[in-house]
């Protein structure tokens, strides 16, 4: 395993590569859902799945439970995941893992454990600490040490032969900001990042937005690994 990619030449929207997985005729779990974007997606795209999404900001949970749709919905942790043994083929989690706190992150691996089935699957899709657009996030929610800990936990997890590593992947996503409000808009005061900006720092955030930007409008590719790792 290794934590980067120095030169990552695939750009695809990640869909297409969970598409591949044959989730048809499965019971799915999506672990730190946020707003259920991606989760809807993996409820829609096929037949017959069975989708379960957990997210632990009650408040977003709440807003979740008002989707009307068919996913069932939990405010559970991914440390703490009041679920039966065995009971899920695949556990997805999309840019939430390196959320969890440190010292939890080989419980959650342990609990995926527990409830995926027999060589079920974990996928954990995390954002490498690279690139331009990762250099602005940084400015105000720098997560540098975090997800080399999400890394490292999951590199013991497989060490440890908690799982087999089934395939690892490196790739871009294309990310579009329309004007730098869409920018904030997006990622200032998320309940996971919790940031107050003073003036001056806003101001250097807006100027390194407007240096990556023409006549406003900002595009970048976003370096992302992915791990499929099988339960043993």
């Amino acid at each position: 395993m290794k934590e980067f990619e120095d030169s990552t030449v695939q750009t695809f929207n990640e869909m297409y590569l969970i598409e591949t997985l044959n989730l048809n005729n499965k019971t799915i779990l999506d672990l730190g859902c946020g707003k259920a974007k991606i989760t809807k997606e993996l409820k829609n795209n096929g037949f017959n799945r069975v989708v379960y999404a957990c997210e632990n900001d009650i408040v977003q949970h709440n807003k979740n439970l008002a989707n009307n749709d068919e996913i069932i919905y939990k405010p559970f942790s991914a440390q703490d995941l009041n679920f039966k043994d065995q009971m899920f083929d695949m556990v997805f989690m999309f840019k939430s893992f390196h959320h969890i706190p440190r010292h939890l992150m080989q419980k959650a691996l342990d609990e995926i454990k527990r409830v995926l089935k027999p060589n079920g699957l974990l996928y954990i899709s995390e954002p490498l600490f690279k690139g331009k657009q990762n250099e602005l996030i940084a400015i105000f929610h720098d997560e540098k040490e975090v997800r080399k800990d999400a890394f490292l936990n999951i590199q013991k997890a497989v060490n440890q032969e908690k799982f087999k590593l089934f395939q690892e992947i490196f790739f871009n996503t294309e990310i579009v900001y329309e004007s730098f409000e869409d920018f904030k808009q997006k990622h200032l005061n998320l309940s996971h990042n919790k940031n107050t900006m003073n003036k001056e720092k806003l101001n250097e955030l807006e100027k390194k937005y407007y240096e990556y930007s023409k006549n406003g409008k900002a595009e970048f590719l976003k370096p992302f690994r992915v791990d499929i790792l099988q339960k043993i």
